[in-house]
């Protein structure tokens, strides 16, 4: 089947470290936009065990409310082992929602840290969320996630040390802005529903503008874009026959991780 409206939904990925309330923030997004009569679908991507890769299906819990609501459709999704803080079928996945067709849609990602930039590659708009506590993480964040923002958010703004972060964000965008639009930095407490309104507005205005790191999407999408080529290439790899396979090789006292490799590239 040929999926035709891929094109007319847009996509809002919310990212930022484990605890800094993402999972509220779209929350209380659901609610602002279902005011306005939006259908949103929610792709909540929860951490998975590394042995049956089963996910903790937190989001679900967090966004009880709205699970059965006829305007909005929530699917937690495990990351199965993929780095990224995604799904390794998020693309698809989300071509075949915005498919449905959906007005928005929103990716929330597990939350692991500096990695989590692949999120940046498949939105139209990307929010990191960070909370009074990430102060003193903003410089080694620097270099994976804080880069991808379109608009940042101090959530938990009621708490000790906002209002430092707020400022320090807001320097950090003015020194990076260089020829192009400030990254906006908005203050918010998800729970009570404060400066919800500020950040769908600003979402709204990020949705319909020009992405200014344009190189930066088309670098992240090239990196999707090789992975999907490598599941391809590896679609008849069994993983229980791999399991297997390595069980019984390891028993060699002069086993050898890539020459055991080897064996499944053909090489």
């Amino acid at each position: 089947m040929l999926l035709e409206n891929t094109h007319k939904t847009r996509v809002v990925g919310v990212t930022g470290p484990p605890g800094a309330g993402k999972s509220t923030l779209v929350n209380a997004l659901l609610s602002h936009w279902l005011a306005q009569n939006k259908k949103i679908a929610v792709l909540a991507v929860d951490p998975s065990s590394p042995f049956n890769y089963g996910a903790i299906l937190g989001d679900r819990i967090r966004m009880s409310n709205y699970y059965t609501h006829p305007g909005i459709f929530i699917r937690s999704l495990a990351t199965r082992g993929a780095l990224g803080g995604l799904n390794a079928n998020i693309i698809e996945v989300t071509d075949l929602v915005k498919n449905a067709p959906f007005d928005i849609v929103v990716i929330e990602t597990v939350g692991v840290g500096q990695s989590e930039v692949e999120i940046a590659g498949l939105a139209d708009c990307t929010i990191v969320t960070l909370v009074p506590e990430s102060g003193d993480e903003i410089q080694t964040l620097k270099a994976g996630i804080m880069e991808i923002a379109d608009i940042f958010v101090v959530n938990k703004a009621d708490r000790d040390a906002a209002e430092t972060l707020y400022m320090n964000l807001k320097i950090m965008a003015h020194e990076n802005a260089h020829n192009t639009p400030e990254t906006p930095v908005i203050k918010t407490i998800a729970t009570e529903n404060s400066g919800i309104e500020e950040l769908a507005q600003s979402i709204d205005t990020c949705l319909h503008g020009e992405k200014n790191n344009t190189h930066k999407h088309i670098q992240l999408l090239a990196e999707k874009c090789w992975q999907l080529v490598q599941a391809e290439k590896m679609k008849n790899i069994n993983s229980e026959q791999l399991f297997a396979d390595l069980k019984e090789a390891i028993q060699d006292p002069l086993f050898n991780i890539y020459l055991f490799a080897k064996k499944y590239t053909g090489k």
